[in-house]
């Protein structure tokens, strides 16, 4: 018979865990690559905090992912200290200063929805290019919460770097996936196109010139990037590939603090980061509908739990298509929206009986292609945070003689102008990150997060109620199959049943089976006597890597 911890049984749905939790006391490192949750414990057993771990992950994860973060991209992280406290640093990226609603050519199909655009210049290339802000979010958080220097953190990654690392299945396919576009550049094919072939799984892969820069930044600071020598590098090549990207760009960026948005479910407090990040106000809106239905007496994966979760995911898609983007530059209604008299007129809308059509008018503009890492520390500090270059391999642009691989986040606006979502000088992309975290009676109990773009935020809300409502073990949780939708199309992972898909068809749902929802989630869960669980699941490389044990007692010594 199976073990608890690696069966669910339900009404509807059976599934089996493919990976197992770990288990510490000292610290906990869960990111989507065994080595960069290595580079974190690294930390953590050098008496570095989680925030120390965190940000040698990342560094870690840029030269182990390549595909998917860079300290050229942008991301969101959320940091709780030992006070309780709550913090959100914003470190996306933004529409350079000559960037306008109008830069690019849109190819219009026949809805008149597309954000194809003539030569898919915001896709592809130097026009795709936005404001960097990851590194310099990274060293304000190690900065203002970290207790090691930027060069310690950057050591295990200029070591994968220069040394090298054998290649996973996962890169070797991504690679395989963008092989043409990664061909168009010298610089990439030189690296992932070996003889005009893709890098294979077992593959070596050194990344020597990306060592130097780390070294350098190590040395310098983020500063030459943000202003310095590196920085200018950056510029010259863009510009002379015709982008817009400026010296006064990088020079002008800055972090922004940001307060968590707070809600109540089932006597839970829900932190996540605000706009213009979905997470926070849309997982909040949602749990707050859903808090209405007894979901845990439905049974997890029952027609009856998918379809009241398709409603309300349909929904916040709704809402999130006319309100949530930058603040500074859209007046986004958060009280509104996280407000539980809202949620009852909205709860009161569905009908369990058949589906409906909540309407969005929503352009699908985030790329699926993005990392997490959520770290804890036995002091009380935890960091969940995502990061992403955009798209696979970014920009597909790599700074001569730097290792340095460009975003392509200006795919992230609509390319239309007159919309919430169009280009403005120094605007900030909208995403749908969710570093995520739950207290309860004033403890942290979770925290978690996973890349997939616009079904990252309803991917977080499902852990959230399978830990909450099903009552779930932490694996379980991350592993559990999803469900996605944005109104159109009802996408479901292969577990669940033929049975439960006739009874959603027969709602008026429009089922599609596809192969994942989302990426590879990383949580960590807290006990009250101090217990950590790490989990990962089986859509990335997803790695828990746990510390226990401990220093001996002071004076002790051996007697001869």
């Amino acid at each position: 018979m199976l073990d608890a911890t690696k069966r669910m049984v339900t009404k509807a749905v059976y599934f089996i865990c493919e990976k197992r939790s770990a288990l510490g006391s000292r610290g906990m490192v869960v990111t989507n690559h065994p080595l960069a949750s290595a580079a974190g414990a690294e930390m953590l057993l050098a008496g570095g905090n989680a925030i120390d771990a965190a940000v040698a992950a990342l560094f870690a994860l840029t030269v182990v992912e390549p595909m998917m973060v860079g300290i050229l991209g942008g991301g969101v992280a959320h940091i709780s200290t030992p006070d309780g406290a709550h913090t959100i640093l914003d470190g996306l990226s933004t529409a350079p200063a000559a960037a306008s609603s109008t830069m690019y050519d849109v190819l219009q199909d026949q809805n008149q929805n597309s954000r194809l655009t003539r030569g898919r210049a915001n896709e592809v290339g130097p026009l795709a290019v936005a404001t960097p802000g990851a590194l310099a979010g990274w060293c304000e958080a190690l900065e203002r919460f970290g207790t090691m220097t930027l060069d310690d953190v950057l050591q295990p990654a200029i070591r994968l770097a220069a040394r090298g690392f054998v290649a996973t299945h996962y890169l070797a396919d991504c690679i395989k996936d963008m092989s043409a576009d990664l061909a168009s550049d010298h610089e990439l094919s030189r690296l992932f196109l070996p003889n005009g072939l893709p890098l294979a799984a077992g593959d070596r892969l050194v990344q020597a010139d990306y060592a130097d820069t780390l070294r350098l930044i190590g040395r310098k600071g983020p500063g030459v990037i943000y202003g310095g020598p590196l920085g200018a590098q950056i510029i010259s090549h863009i510009g002379r590939q015709g982008g817009i990207l400026s010296g006064n760009d990088l020079r002008q960026y800055r972090v922004k603090e940001r307060a968590p948005v707070r809600g109540l479910y089932r006597g839970y407090e829900i932190f996540g980061p605000p706009p213009p990040a979905s997470a926070g106000v849309h997982i909040t809106q949602m749990l707050n509908i859903l808090e209405g239905f007894d979901l845990a007496g439905m049974g997890f994966g029952s027609a009856d739990s998918i379809h009241v979760l398709a409603e309300v995911i349909k929904i916040a898609f709704a809402d999130r298509a006319i309100a949530t983007a930058d603040p500074d530059f859209v007046n986004v209604p958060v009280e509104k929206l996280i407000d539980k008299s809202y949620a009852t007129l909205l709860r009161e809308q569905i009908r369990l009986n058949v589906a409906q059509g909540w309407t969005s008018s929503l352009l699908a503009t985030e790329s699926r292609n993005t990392t997490h890492v959520t770290v804890v520390d036995n002091s009380g500090n935890a960091i969940a945070t995502t990061q992403t270059i955009n798209s696979l391999f970014g920009a597909c642009m790599q700074i001569p003689g730097t290792g340095l691989r460009t975003n392509n986040y200006m795919y992230n606006f609509d390319p239309r102008p007159g919309k919430a979502l169009s280009i403005e000088p120094g605007k900030r992309v909208f995403t749908s990150m969710a570093p995520m975290m739950v207290r309860k009676d004033g403890k942290l109990r979770y925290a978690l997060g996973l890349p997939g773009a616009l079904r990252i935020f309803p991917s977080a809300m499902q852990a959230i109620i399978n830990l909450i409502d099903h009552r779930m073990t932490l694996q379980q949780a991350v592993e559990a199959p999803r469900i996605w939708t944005d109104g159109g199309a009802l996408e479901v992972e292969p577990a669940v049943s033929d049975h439960v898909i006739h009874q959603l068809r027969e709602l008026g749902h429009d089922v599609v089976r596809v192969g994942r929802i989302a990426g590879g989630m990383g949580a960590v869960a807290m006990d009250d006597d101090g217990g950590l669980t790490g989990a990962a699941c089986w859509r990335a490389d997803g790695t828990p890597v746990a510390i226990a044990g401990g220093l001996a007692r002071p004076g002790i010594r051996f007697s001869t």
